[in-house]
């Protein structure tokens, strides 16, 4: 059976202009055009269009999901069982945050007791909930899925000594930032580079010179991060930053 656009919009719910524009992206190609120019779709095109509202629903970036649809059948298959696990994994976090919040509310409400790792457990939850927030797509485009959540683990498994140590270093760091913007010397850079290459290995799961460049553009590229360095330690001080680790990384 064969249908227009009109009807493609009608069954999936997604609008004219969106199936255009995934023609446009060479995300869903028409199976024809029809005598009179229009385009036509078959079977083969709504299948593909519900896995990529499906990808879409998990926050899977379009360039990814063109990837993924292009692959076998065979493929597509072991990809949906990656994403299921994965969600698996998401809905256990979740239910974790939601115990973690309850309970947080609880004691302000004077009804229960939090010892203090039950406390740095929150405080941890809270983190990763923010972060996410903010910075979860972005980082997602740039390092994938598997990637994210693998730190996203490492931050929850870590203890508050190697919290409070990864606190003294960024301080050291922004210190030291502070201390290269009144007087660059290569010493010092290499210095910097150590200290925040030991910085975002609390929460890398593995570290490589590639991603850690990677990282150090999105400083640039996006303002919220821009900032966060140049209010702690100057203006100027995350374009410092990021010549550094593009020397050294």
């Amino acid at each position: 059976m064969n249908y227009t656009v009109k009807q493609m919009a009608e069954i999936s719910g997604v609008s004219a202009r969106t199936l255009r524009f995934y023609d446009e992206r060479a995300l869903l190609k028409p199976a024809f055009l029809s005598e009179a120019g229009y385009r036509m779709y078959t079977e083969k095109e709504i299948d593909r269009l519900q896995q990529i509202l499906l990808y879409r629903s998990m926050g899977i970036p379009l360039k990814t999901i063109k990837k993924l649809v292009d692959r076998p059948d065979e493929k597509i298959e072991d990809t949906l069982i990656q994403q299921k696990k994965q969600l698996q994994q998401k809905r256990q976090e979740l239910d974790q945050l939601l115990e973690t919040i309850d309970k947080t509310l609880r004691y302000y409400k004077g009804e229960i007791e939090m010892t203090n790792k039950e406390k740095f457990e929150a405080f941890k939850q809270e983190k990763l909930t923010e972060n996410e927030a903010n910075y979860g797509q972005e980082i997602r485009e740039k390092y994938g899925e598997e990637a994210v959540e693998a730190s996203n683990q490492k931050w929850q498994n870590m203890s508050e000594a190697e919290y409070q140590k990864m606190q003294a270093t960024e301080a050291m760091l922004i210190e030291k930032l502070r201390d290269y913007l009144a007087e660059e010397n290569p010493s010092l850079a290499k210095e910097i580079y150590q200290l925040h290459k030991e910085w975002i290995s609390f929460s890398w799961k593995q570290y490589s010179g590639e991603a850690h460049k990677g990282l150090s553009e999105m400083y640039l590229a996006d303002e919220r991060f821009t900032q966060y360095y140049d209010e702690k330690s100057g203006t100027g001080a995350t374009e410092a930053l990021v010549q550094i680790i593009r020397e050294y990384a």
